[in-house]
């Protein structure tokens, strides 16, 4: 299937380098907030969920996140300088679990592209919630790199990972990622992942209209079965390369009724709250869920807008934190580990932050015209992860 073309917005300005001032009271006496694990923001969503972007870099060109028009040869990537070390890392992400957060999920970039990652990992995985128990430490990838990685990352304390697949055509596969990689590989990578262990195992799919719906049902029936969930999300609107247009967005509601047409589904209850794909069960013959043959989700951020109870928040890979994945700008956290700020005031910076949220950018979207936006510039994926 022949994908149809969109135009690139090239954005003019470096949103990189914007960032929000942190609020003066998080460092006044009578003002501070200190870390007991409850903190919300103005809606009363608890924060819960960190997505830390370890890289900006990718090997891949997603037509979707990172499209070769933009992201060439000359794009000018974050120098090393400018990174979080681990060590930083680790620091602002302890900060974020005394105020409640239970998962940690590395992202990028391809985060597997960061040189030894495994080192992060081990600092992240010795850290344990305000409850005592150990953090769900999960990791997004392509799967490029995880053949060689698996055992390593499992080793160092890595729970489990979820990879971007998005067909199995090979030429869709290629034509998709923009650099010719074979398919075959990435499904080693999955195959590597189960041996060591990285699971339960999840498979995110972008249904991109026109480009790759027709790889729903061969997806559905290869992972069916296998203890692998499989996702589909929606194409979304997320930064200003892309050429998003609404006409490409196929909504969730079609993906579940072209698979349960062919493989029955019977709708499951969510795993927790936040979560962000509707889960749906492989049903057996008297329309109850089979669980040998497992279930898959659909994540619906632009037909079905879950702002309600978003509990996330992303860390940018300089060190900015982001309230939303629409968001413009993020607030600069590096800039106070740098300038050796303490940790009651790191601790109180980031709930200040937070207490403050007010981002609902998918249910606010739904009032817009079609292919509209929001009017604004938005930071791109790839720079603050999925």
């Amino acid at each position: 299937m022949t994908e149809r073309k969109t135009p690139r917005i090239v954005p003019l300005v470096d949103l990189r380098s914007a960032s929000l001032r942190t609020p003066a009271a998080a460092f006044a006496a009578d003002t501070q907030i200190v870390a007991n694990g409850l903190l919300t923001d103005t809606q009363q969503r608890p924060l819960r969920d960190l997505r830390i972007s370890v890289t900006d870099r990718c090997n891949f060109r997603c037509n979707y996140c990172m499209p070769k028009e933009v992201f060439d040869k000359d794009y000018s990537y974050l120098p090393h300088s400018a990174l979080l070390s681990f060590e930083e890392i680790t620091r602002l992400a302890k900060v974020f679990v005394a105020h409640g957060v239970q998962k940690i999920r590395l992202t990028g970039g391809e985060p597997l592209l960061r040189k030894n990652i495994e080192l992060l990992i081990e600092q992240l995985s010795a850290l344990r919630t305000v409850e005592g128990r150990p953090l769900d430490l999960t990791l997004t990838t392509n799967g490029s790199l995880l053949a060689r990685k698996a055992r390593a990352l499992k080793a160092a304390g890595l729970q489990r990972v979820t990879v971007s697949l998005d067909g199995l055509d090979d030429a869709v596969f290629r034509s998709m990622n923009d650099v010719d990689f074979p398919v075959a590989d990435v499904l080693a990578g999955i195959e590597a992942a189960q041996a060591a262990g990285l699971g339960p195992i999840k498979i995110n799919m972008v249904v991109k209209r026109g480009t790759n719906e027709h790889q729903i049902l061969p997806m559905a029936r290869r992972f069916m079965g296998s203890g692998i969930v499989l996702r589909f999300i929606e194409y979304m609107d997320v930064g200003a390369t892309n050429g998003w247009r609404m006409n490409e967005v196929m909504p969730s509601a079609e993906v579940v009724q072209l698979i349960h047409a062919e493989l029955p589904l019977v709708q499951l209850e969510p795993s927790n709250s936040g979560e962000t794909a509707e889960r749906w069960g492989y049903a057996d013959a008297g329309g109850q869920h089979d669980k040998a043959l497992g279930e898959i989700g659909v994540i619906s951020s632009v037909t079905q807008a879950f702002c309600g109870d978003c509990n996330r928040a992303r860390l940018s890979t300089e060190g900015k934190v982001y309230l939303c994945l629409f968001a413009a700008q993020g607030y600069d956290l590096r800039a106070l580990l740098r300038a050796e700020a303490s940790e009651a005031d790191l601790a109180s910076a980031v709930g200040h932050i937070w207490a403050g949220r007010t981002d609902r950018y998918s249910e606010l979207r739904s009032a817009l015209a079609p292919d509209a936006g929001s009017g604004m510039h938005r930071v791109e994926m790839s720079y603050i992860g999925g």
